[in-house]
């Protein structure tokens, strides 16, 4: 007891009868763990971590009546191991992980009295698991005979049992269950599906397993573009299915899915699709699978036109052509940014029931934008054009390929008036980047601080200090801005009349009396 042993000891005498092993940290029962002791009747290993357990590590055991392995961590346990203990009356496997009871499980524990298999992870089980218990099929024989038959308790409480059809067997099983069967606790409760959460098996009534059958209400839906869309499909099944949502052999992220059942045989799915756009058109599919197989249903999404225009990089038809639709398409205005369009359609359905594309690009484009019209509107003005430049219009019906008329291409004009203040404004920032590259400092305050009339009259009035400036250059390589004169004190730029250039007022600073002389530091 609490030893720390990690394997089953190799030295046991030959005439053991009970050996008890119990928190002891055995991780394993490997093959011919007890070789050895052959007359071995009792093995009680509970409370330790043994996760493994070898198809022949009961080998050479004829005589084992009693097998304890309670509290370890055993996920599956290699019934056909048994035929080895053929005398094997009690077997303890409770809380264990065990998720699989497998149809020939019980088949070779001919004279077992004691089954414990309680507090696992049992799920589903077929009730072939005891009808092909020996100790079951001879108390089926024996009915109605004088014959007495030991009974057989069997413990099967806090599992986690699924109560849907696939348990329709067991269960019915448990309610017919008597002597010389024996149920330690009766009542077996269900843990899933929801509905039947917490119930006792004798309070259900299970149904038939069935293949999904998938439907929706409306296969073909129209929605305007930028409207959140909710695609909806019912599925019929039991087991209950599992659901997925694919859109051109794609299966879509499942944040946007929502299942959920609405009532015992029936799920609900619903697919959102937010602020849908032209490029979500197309046919989604709905699955759903469970044991039986799979089935579908498509439904078929069309996006229509907002009744706000809303750009969308590139085009593709995706709707069937308008039968006899035909657009004439004419400009109405033209600016130097933009036109305005005009266009009439003659077409099989209502004028007022009709959606329109413009895909706007200059000419030799590859791909335009497009542009989605509502119905009942045959006006558009494009704005925001680049002068000078060829562009292309086309309207559509829908989403077609626009037909042979249904495309204008203009140029937009030229805004003279705007080009020359353009060059305008190029030619003064050239003169002043000149007067910087060829006056001294004192100059460049000057001109920054002129207003433009002075600056037209600077290079007369003031060529000996450009002289000077010019000839201080090329004479010292080591000048600096320090070393330069001050061009503020100079009078440079007087205009006629005596008026000299004025600062700006913000320049100004009242209550102060200007320096005596400033030189071009304090310029900056």
């Amino acid at each position: 007891m609490s030893a720390l042993l990690r394997q089953i000891p190799a030295n046991i005498p030959q005439d053991m009868r009970k050996i008890r092993i119990e928190n002891s940290h055995l991780t394993e029962l490997p093959r011919g763990s007890f070789e050895n002791v052959s007359a071995l009747e009792y093995l009680w290993l509970n409370f330790n971590n043994i996760t493994v357990m070898h198809i022949k590590s009961l080998e050479y055991l004829p005589a084992l009546k009693e097998l304890r392995l309670q509290g370890n961590k055993l996920s599956s346990v290699p019934w056909t191991a048994f035929q080895d203990t053929p005398a094997l009356k009690i077997l303890d496997l409770k809380h264990n992980r065990l998720d699989v009871l497998p149809e020939h499980a019980l088949r070779y524990l001919p004279n077992l009295t004691y089954l414990d298999l309680s507090s696992n992870q049992l799920t589903v089980i077929s009730r072939d698991v005891f009808y092909s218990w020996p100790v079951y099929q001879r108390s089926q024989r024996a009915e109605g005979q004088i014959e007495a038959i030991s009974n057989a308790v069997l413990a099967l409480h806090d599992n986690p049992w699924i109560c849907d059809c696939r348990l329709r067997g067991f269960v019915q099983f448990i309610k017919s269950v008597g002597p010389p069967i024996i149920l330690m606790n009766s009542y077996l409760t269900c843990s899933s599906p929801k509905f039947r959460a917490g119930k006792f098996f004798h309070e259900v009534e299970l149904n038939s397993c069935m293949k999904p059958l998938t439907s929706a209400l409306d296969t073909n839906l129209t929605v305007p573009v930028g409207l959140n869309v909710t695609l909806t499909c019912f599925v019929q099944a039991s087991p209950s299915p599992a659901v997925w949502w694919t859109y051109a052999l794609k299966l879509l992220r499942p944040f946007n899915v929502s299942t959920e059942p609405i009532s015992e045989e029936t799920v609900r799915s619903e697919l959102l699709i937010p602020a849908a756009r032209p490029v979500d058109a197309g046919n989604y599919t709905c699955t759903a699978a469970n044991f039986l197989g799979n089935t579908s249903v498509a439904i078929t999404l069309w996006v229509g036109a907002p009744w706000a225009s809303t750009p969308d990089p590139g085009w593709a038809p995706i709707g069937p052509p308008e039968p006899g639709a035909h657009v004439e398409v004419r400009i109405a205005k033209q600016t130097v940014y933009g036109i305005t369009l005009e266009w009439f359609a003659a077409a099989a359905a209502e004028p007022g029931e009709i959606w329109y594309t413009l895909l706007v690009g200059r000419y030799d484009a590859a791909q335009k934008d497009a542009i989605y019209i509502g119905p009942g509107v045959n006006t558009y003005s494009v704005t925001d054009l680049l002068p000078a430049t060829k562009y292309e219009v086309c309207v559509a019906v829908r989403n077609q390929a626009p037909r042979k008329g249904q495309c204008v291409v203009f140029v937009t004009g030229s805004d003279v008036s705007q080009l020359e203040q353009r060059e305008k404004l190029i030619h003064i920032i050239v003169i002043v980047c000149a007067m910087v590259l060829a006056v001294p400092a004192g100059m460049y305050a000057c001109t920054a601080e002129a207003r433009p009339g002075c600056l037209a009259r600077c290079p007369g009035a003031c060529p000996r200090r450009r002289r000077g400036g010019q000839a201080q250059a090329a004479g010292s390589k080591e000048s600096t801005l320090d070393s330069l004169p001050a061009g503020s004190e100079d009078g440079l730029c007087r205009p006629e009349g005596g008026r000299g250039g004025r600062r700006p007022p913000a320049r100004e600073e009242p209550g102060k009396t200007r320096p005596p002389h400033r030189n071009s530091a304090d310029l900056y």
